[in-house]
Formats: structure tokens, C-alpha cells, sequence
């Protein structure tokens, strides 16, 4: 099916940065991310200049337009230097234009975080922290594999509050191994002791080729998972933080922009060993997708060159309706049903017959021009994007 994007509006889709740092002091047992354990020393100058050379080569991409936000993930950023940090983020000023509200994050872990490094990191540009807590009990934090304790994760958003930070996340996890309700909900409630903006309080779930996945905990039986998400939400709401996403809380007009752009089915550019990016070409309609190479040290002699792309795809219309129903879905308010051609040009008619079908199981409220997963939809998510797998 032909697609149709006006050319002269690419700001119909909004541009973000993901900047993958990937080592870590230790990888946790659940972690599936591209992190690699940190040796005594890594060549932090060499992987700032790669990924200043990786942008270089993104730039035709991209030219002319604004990034609404910068989300600097890993492994652990909060190893690098705010040096480093400053050196990175002059370098995209130079290159890319900001939109005037840009939305900067750093995820930090409390137990790689100094206390000078936060005020440091401001000074920088960085707006926003997202802090890996996970838990604030000591024995599940153990069993997690983390290498923070609770008093030190307490601290570390101290730190990050005397910094001056106004805006920061707390990530927590529930349905961890052997834990229970009020333990669940006891963690939620310390969260708020801390005055956060925003929390991702997000299941514990066990991915492929982990330590957990060859050494599988005890986790709760689902009926329990299934109370503490309930309860937990009821929470949640009862402390003024809406939920925006199936794990995203957030108080008012403090949602991650650059999270609800992955969601909203946004273009991002990743740059760093094994970032993954998704462009809107307005010129032909194309969406593509690419991923760098994994490996640190091969990055880094890729960097600037094409053969740093390990992975390039540009989606048909079945994986874009696909890849936007599975995005858009996670937001608990729903889409406005135009934002299905804003974003991927193409007419409703490409997914009509899914959106009745979804509708009748009772899955999907279609409210007016709003499309909308059900709470029936929301707990059997999977489910209801089955329905749009062709």
C-alpha cells in the first residue's frame, strides 16, 4: 500500500536521541540489555569520540530537523565522567538543533553515583535522572543482584535532589522472587517518601540467555502478581501519579517525553554499540530500521564509517501497522486514530478489519476518534497484538 507523508512536515513526527553507553560494574541476573561487566579500565575517551562520529554519519538522516529529547541509557552512564558527558552533549548542540522544552536524561545506579557527580551533571545539560532503584529492600535487592543497598539508593536521591534536579525517575520492580503484596506496596510507598516526578514500576519478567533464564527464582504465582499490580496502581493513583503506560507513572505534566515518543510511534536515532534507531523518510515514505554493532571494541573501530550499521531493514506495511499498534497500545489513554496516518502514512483501512475484530473480544474501545486498549486488553495485551500479526 502506497504511503503518504507530507514532505514539507517531517515535525509530524518528533525526533529523539538515545546514546547507549554499555558497560556496567556487574550485570544483574534479569539483564538482557547489551552491558558488558566493566574491567578495570575502558577506553571512555575512544567510545565519546565513536559516538561522536557515529552522529556525523547520521546527520543526511536527520538534517533540518529538532530533537524533542536525549535519553543517555546503558550499562551505567553514571561511570562516565560529567567530562565526558559535557564533551558528548556540546558536540550534538554543534550538530543537531534543540527543541526549546528538550527533555535531557541520564540514568545513574546508587552504587556507581559520587556526590559531586550530580551537581556536575547539571551543569552540563542534563535535566532529568532516571535512578535504578529496583527495590528499597535489602533482601530483594540481594537477590536481584544489585550492588546498591536501600540506605544507599535513599542517599543517592538525596544527592540528586540537593543537586537542584526537579525532575527525576525512580525504577522499581514487583514480582520478584518469593516477594509478597506488602512488601510490593511497602516499596511503592518509600518511593514517595522521595518526592519523585515520575516512577517505572515495571513486573520482573525472565528474558532469554540471562542468568535467571538458565537459574530461574521462585517468582509469585500470577493471581499474586496480578494483586500487587492491582493494588499498586490503586496506590499509585492515590499519590497523584497517573499511569500514562502500562509500567509509566508519572505526576502531572511530568511524562517522559522521550519515552511517550517510542510509544507514540516517534523517529529516534541510536547511536552507540548496539543502539537501535527508527527514520521517517518524508521524501518516499519509507520507514527504516537499523542497529549498530554490539560489541564495544568493534564499535569503536566502526564508528564514522557505514559498516558500523550490523543491521538495516525498511519495514513493509504490515510490520509498520504492526510495530505501531504494539507501541501505541502500552499508552492507557489510547491514540487519537489520526495519529495512525501522522505517523506511518498510511490509511486506517490497512488495519480496519483488526480494530472490529479487537473491539468485538473486547479488547479494544474505539471512543470516538480515540483508539483505546481496554482494561481487558491491557491485562492480555498480548493477546489483543496478536490480532494485528498477519
Amino acid at each position: 500500500m502506497k504511503k503518504y507523508f507530507d514532505v514539507n512536515s517531517p515535525s509530524s513526527v518528533p525526533l529523539s536521541l538515545y546514546i547507549h553507553i554499555p558497560w556496567c560494574i556487574k550485570k544483574c541476573p534479569y539483564c538482557d540489555f547489551n552491558s558488558h561487566e566493566a574491567s578495570i579500565s575502558f577506553d571512555e575517551q575512544g567510545y565519546v569520540d565513536a559516538l561522536i562520529k557515529d552522529l556525523e554519519v547520521e546527520l543526511p538522516h536527520i538534517w533540518g530537523r529538532s530533537i524533542v529529547s536525549i535519553f543517555i541509557g546503558g550499562g551505567t552512564p553514571s561511570l562516565f565522567s560529567p567530562e565526558s558527558i559535557d564533551k558528548l552533549l556540546s558536540s550534538i548542540r554543534a550538530y543537531l538543533n534543540f527543541n526549546s522544552s528538550i527533555e535531557i536524561t541520564l540514568e545513574v545506579n546508587p552504587g556507581t553515583v559520587e556526590a559531586n557527580r550530580f551537581s556536575e551533571y547539571k551543569a552540563v545539560g542534563i535535566n532529568r535522572l532516571s535512578i535504578g532503584v529496583q527495590s528499597f529492600n535489602d533482601k530483594y535487592l540481594k537477590l536481584l543482584g544489585r550492588i546498591h543497598t536501600s540506605r544507599e539508593a535513599e542517599k543517592a536521591i538525596s544527592i540528586c535532589k540537593g543537586a537542584g534536579f526537579k525532575n527525576f525517575n525512580i525504577d522499581l520492580m514487583f514480582g520478584l522472587p518469593s516477594q509478597n503484596t506488602n512488601d510490593a506496596l511497602l516499596d511503592l510507598s518509600t518511593a514517595f517518601d522521595q518526592l519523585p516526578t515520575h516512577i517505572s514500576w515495571y513486573q520482573l519478567t525472565i528474558e532469554p540467555n540471562t542468568q535467571f533464564s538458565f537459574n530461574p527464582p521462585n517468582l509469585p504465582c500470577d493471581d499474586n502478581i496480578w494483586s500487587m499490580q492491582k493494588e499498586g496502581q490503586e496506590l499509585l493513583k492515590c499519590n497523584d501519579f497517573f499511569q500514562y503506560e502500562i509500567s509509566a507513572y508519572a505526576k502531572k505534566k511530568f511524562a517522559s517525553i522521550h519515552n511517550t515518543n517510542y510509544w507514540e510511534f516517534g523517529d529516534y536515532i541510536g547511536i552507540g554499540a548496539g543502539a537501535h534507531s527508527k527514520i521517517t523518510n518524508f521524501n518516499d515514505g519509507k520507514i527504516e530500521r537499523f542497529s549498530r554493532h554490539r560489541v564495544p571494541k568493534r564499535y569503536i573501530e566502526l564508528a564514522g564509517h557505514s559498516d558500523v550499521i550490523a543491521h538495516k531493514k525498511i519495514l513493509d506495511s504490515d510490520d509498520i501497522s504492526l510495530e505501531f499498534m504494539m507501541n501505541t497500545l502500552r499508552l492507557t489513554n489510547g491514540i487519537p486514530a489520526n495519529l495512525f496516518f501522522e505517523r506511518t502514512g498510511l490509511h486506517m483501512n490497512q488495519i480496519k478489519k483488526e480494530l472490529k475484530y479487537a473491539k468485538d473480544r473486547g479488547l479494544l474501545d474505539l471512543c470516538g476518534d480515540q483508539i483505546v486498549a481496554s482494561s481487558h486488553g491491557q491485562r492480555y495485551l498480548n493477546d489483543l497484538l496478536e490480532i494485528f500479526m498477519k
